[in-house]
């Protein structure tokens, strides 16, 4: 199936759609992230041999903005405006009739976003982290996650060979770089 091209029209309406900022450079998240297409899950996943919260599972869902997902399924790059939520939450081992395996909790354990914005973000890209308040807090490119992302992301410093249904998409259009 060849993917659809984007009119004028529709593109100008994707790039609204994108993400909005304080005037002091929050971003402002959104509250429906949860409804944007879900790209993966991992458990206990790190990127380091010394995980921070060891003793304690935890669950990783990324979702991507629904218009992203329609760009990059048309062209294997994610384009300018895109937007990931990386939401952590808490697993548990017993509860209600589960016998084996882990479930997620309903403990929130962070959310954080993975901005493409490329007039905004030196690189084109930034991250946020949303604190207690539900702000998306800048993080200074000094943190180790840029850094990361640049040498192992890949497609356009996202780690997109974590997602079960992109890293096809980005194969064939030729777009995929094994870290």
């Amino acid at each position: 199936m060849r993917p659809r091209l984007l009119t004028p029209l529709v593109a100008l309406l994707l790039a609204a759609a994108g993400p909005r900022y304080t005037e002091s450079g929050d971003l402002v998240v959104p509250a429906d992230y949860r409804t944007w297409v879900f790209m993966s899950s991992g458990i206990d996943m790190s990127y380091t041999d010394r995980p921070a919260m060891q003793g304690q599972s935890m669950f990783d869902n990324v979702f991507v903005d629904p218009e992203s997902w329609q760009s990059f399924a048309a062209s294997g790059h994610w384009p300018d405006k895109s937007m990931f939520a990386l939401e952590s939450r808490g697993a548990a081992t017993k509860g209600s009739i589960n016998k084996h395996g882990q479930y997620q909790t309903q403990d929130l354990m962070g959310v954080e976003f993975h901005v493409r914005d490329e007039s905004r973000f030196k690189g084109g890209w930034a991250f946020f982290a949303v604190d207690e308040h539900g702000a998306g807090k800048f993080i200074p490119y000094t943190a180790a996650c840029y850094a990361c992302h640049l040498a192992h992301g890949a497609v356009d410093t996202t780690f997109t060979q974590f997602y079960p249904t992109a890293r096809p998409v980005a194969v064939a259009h030729g777009t995929y770089h094994a870290p």
